[in-house]
């Protein structure tokens, strides 16, 4: 009888489980739909264009009285989210492991992020200022968000169980991303047909992102739970918490071994990702149109890939499965130094082979730092994550930015960035996982 009922128990503990992964997928799917429509394809042109037609004779506008050129208004308020989402993203994290009520503060950011979304429908005529704002705080709320987000993989998917549940979140997301921008690719291209503008199909393409993302939020709310309390300190102030954060890390230095060499590969994924589209247009001659398919080829091969790459580091270990995709990743680049110019085809393949490794590698990267966090304080550390991810990527574009500017060859600038991905596969393949595990007080899977 006893045996029956512990069988009983486990058995609701994996459903349990089960259930809390199908909810946390979820997240993904509501929130990805921003990056992809919103951040990568929408706003950044839109906002440029409004705040040029607020700029005087010499195209500045002048928030706050600071003289800004309008070309660059969108980038430096990308910038200013990074700032705020450095100070908040730790007191956020720090307050998440010491309450253990991480769902209410997953909540605040999500809805914060979908309602600033949402009020992008409002960004007209010259409101420049008002489109700064509110991408201000949807990035950063984003940001947040993601954290929160994250540090539940190692509460909801054993240690076996984390590179497959990782990679079908990061599937959902792409999935989610690839459908809501087939919908608004149709929307913007006939907006006459739908009786709107082209401005207002861009509103409406924007504010259907946080429209998205607050209702299917609604599905990991209910179903994620909250975990007891880590009791410690109260928090420090934001900058104060994020050394105090790193302060820690020391004690871990294998876990910060695996940071470093993720924030270098990294840094070299997220510039191919947002410098490709110049590649194609300025090198390659390629057209908006062609572009944005081959965006839309991304997301959808990602969804694949990141599959495809849970599955294979069920074979040979998140490890070795990453350093193999950053040997993808030099590959890929090498091709596009070659890709003929005017040629979409060859673009296409090069779009496909970038979406193939794209998934995998972000899904196992998160999956396995999730093995090297202290038990205890996994929201803490993945604010230290997500700030590698989203805050610290500023050594790429500055790499491409200078090689173009000393050569005049995007070429050049597009194949410096394998330096990255060199250089992340030597110290990953470095860092002895196993041990850094056990170090983190954690058990170690078979594979990894």
């Amino acid at each position: 009888m006893g045996t029956d009922t512990v069988r009983r128990d486990a058995a609701d503990d994996a459903a349990g489980l089960r259930r809390e992964q199908r909810g946390w997928y979820f997240y993904d799917w509501a929130c990805s739909v921003y990056s992809t429509s919103v951040v990568t394809v929408f706003l950044g042109p839109y906002l440029t264009a409004v705040a040029e037609r607020a700029a005087d004779a010499d195209g500045y506008v002048h928030p706050l009285g600071i003289p800004v050129r309008a070309g660059s208004f969108f980038a430096y308020s990308v910038s200013l989210s990074v700032v705020l989402a450095v100070v908040v993203m730790p007191i956020v994290g720090s307050a998440a492991d010491r309450s253990g009520r991480k769902k209410p503060l997953l909540a605040a950011a999500a809805y914060t992020g979908a309602a600033a979304t949402t009020g992008m429908f409002f960004l007209d005529g010259d409101r420049y200022l008002l489109g700064g704002a509110l991408l201000v705080v949807a990035n950063a709320a984003q940001s947040v968000g993601m954290m929160l987000y994250n540090s539940y993989l190692p509460q909801i998917a054993p240690p076996e169980q984390r590179d497959a549940v990782s990679s079908r979140g990061w599937a959902f997301g792409y999935a989610a991303g690839s459908t809501v921008l087939v919908a608004n690719l149709v929307l913007y291209s006939a907006h006459g047909s739908f009786g709107l503008t082209e401005t207002a199909a861009v509103r409406v393409c924007l504010a259907s992102a946080g429209l998205w993302w607050g209702a299917f939020t609604l599905v990991p709310l209910r179903r994620l739970r909250d975990r007891h309390a880590r009791v410690e300190h109260a928090s420090a102030p934001g900058l104060r918490q994020l050394a105090a954060t790193v302060r820690d890390m020391r004690r871990h230095p294998l876990t910060l071994a695996f940071l470093l060499a993720y924030l270098i590969y990294n840094d070299g994924i997220q510039t191919v990702i947002t410098q490709a589209s110049v590649y194609g247009s300025q090198e390659l001659g390629l057209s908006q149109s062609t572009l944005i398919v081959a965006v839309l080829l991304v997301q959808v091969l990602a969804v694949a890939g990141a599959l495809a790459m849970g599955r294979l580091a069920r074979t040979y270990g998140a490890q070795r499965t990453i350093l193999g995709s950053l040997v993808a990743w030099t590959v890929t680049l090498a091709a596009g130094y070659f890709l003929p110019a005017r040629a979409p085809l060859f673009f296409f393949v090069l779009a496909g082979g970038i979406g193939l490794v794209l998934g995998g590698s972000q899904a196992l990267s998160r999956s396995l730092f999730s093995h090297l966090v202290p038990p205890g304080k996994e929201a803490e550390y993945f604010s230290a994550y997500e700030l590698s991810d989203r805050g610290m990527s500023w050594l790429g574009p500055l790499l491409f930015g200078m090689t173009y500017q000393l050569t005049g060859s995007y070429r050049s600038a597009i194949i410096s960035l394998v330096a990255f991905f060199v250089i992340g596969f030597v110290l990953l393949a470095r860092v002895p996982v196993r041990r850094a595990i056990g170090e983190a007080g954690n058990p170690v899977p078979e594979k990894i």
